[in-house]
């Protein structure tokens, strides 16, 4: 049986790599790792690749030690080299072409890809050949944090591993180890609702920003104070971040162009053009959506203290604000807001005028709660 650290927050993790290495049992060729970020599935990963590479060899306490030191030769770690992307180059070679040679000491090759949902179409199509028909010695571990943005292809030749969320103590104790102060640390966890990697986007670099703006935005609904346009904050940390992405795609265009022959060069320019677009729309879109997220979490926990349910608060480390904006407000038309904000971020999937999404929600929340 595996023994994953933490396994008591995973049982349905534990049960199916359990029951594939127990005696009889059949490991698949391909799984996928899908969860919060913070989850675990980094870990467990390699524990599985530990087990799989260390069964039926003349030394397995070896075998698993090399793996936890990253320096098995049948393993294979691909880490996306792109910020927000996993690049052809990331797999070709590593992994397609690897997974068709013989083991070098063990009886099997294990390959792990996280973030599995960053691939660009031209690398999926590609694995998707390793991933149908894999040599018998293969195992891919796919590990992803958004299971509904994985290719339907991908997705349906894989075993679905389950990683549940971790609960706000555990990830308030990570964030305490990045330096940021307990209540902060605290509140952050649970705003992220189990999302270990959304807790320290919201305690660290521009998170702070962007927290104040998804409050300044509720708060300015229910103080009649619209006119003021108080969206602003959320859309300059939406632009930091979207340039930043594009500083680092476009770095990597001039590198790949001074290598390119010249008769590439234009063909490269164009397929980044198009990658620029889309990592650019993904990494503003997922600031306002985290944005509104805290918006609609800070409205309930008006409702939550206008019901007398305040330890149910996210926001523990704003007490006094809280109990400040909930005093008259009525819980049944907090929960209505709420309503319009997870709208909105449902919208902003879609292709909408981000700025005026944000000021028509904050529009309708003004007419909704300062009446």
């Amino acid at each position: 049986m595996i023994e994953l650290p933490g396994a008591e927050h995973h049982p349905h993790a534990r049960a199916t790599l359990g029951a594939a290495l127990a005696p009889g049992g059949r490991p698949s060729h391909a799984y996928l790792f899908h969860g919060p970020s913070g989850s675990g599935k980094r870990t467990a990963a390699r524990a599985f690749a530990a087990a799989l590479l260390a069964d039926d060899v003349a030394d397995p306490a070896g075998a698993r030690t090399r793996v936890e030191h990253g320096t098995h030769p049948d393993l294979t770690w691909v880490v996306p080299s792109g910020a927000h992307e996993m690049l052809v180059g990331d797999v070709e070679e590593r992994v397609i072409a690897a997974a068709a040679l013989t083991p070098f000491e063990s009886t099997r090759r294990v390959f792990v890809l996280e973030r599995a949902d960053t691939l660009i179409e031209q690398a999926a199509n590609k694995l998707l050949k390793t991933l149908e028909e894999p040599a018998s010695f293969v195992h891919l571990i796919l590990l992803t944090d958004r299971l509904g943005e994985m290719l339907p292809t991908i997705r349906s030749r894989c075993q679905l591993v389950r990683f549940d969320a971790l609960g706000p103590e555990r990830l308030a104790e990570r964030l305490g180890r990045h330096g940021v102060p307990p209540a902060q640390a605290d509140a952050c966890a649970r705003l992220a609702l189990g999302d270990g990697a959304q807790a320290l986007e919201l305690a660290l670099g521009d998170g702070p920003a962007l927290r104040a703006g998804g409050e300044a935005l509720a708060r300015a609904a229910l103080a009649g104070t619209v006119a003021t346009a108080p969206w602003g904050e959320l859309l300059s940390v939406r632009k930091r971040r979207g340039e930043a992405a594009v500083a680092e795609l476009e770095t990597r265009l001039a590198e790949e162009q001074a290598l390119a022959p010249t008769r590439e060069r234009k063909r490269v320019e164009n397929e980044y053009a198009d990658r620029i677009r889309r990592t650019k729309r993904r990494v503003e879109t997922g600031a306002l959506d985290l944005g509104l997220q805290v918006a609609s979490l800070w409205l309930r926990d008006l409702a939550c203290v206008a019901w007398g349910a305040d330890e149910l608060v996210c926001n523990v480390d704003r007490a006094e604000q809280l109990a400040q904006d909930a005093a008259g407000c009525d819980p049944q038309r907090l929960r209505v807001a709420v309503e319009h904000v997870e709208e909105t971020r449902r919208r902003l999937r879609s292709n909408v005028t981000e700025e005026l999404a944000l000021e028509t929600l904050a529009h309708r929340l003004e007419a909704l709660l300062a009446a």
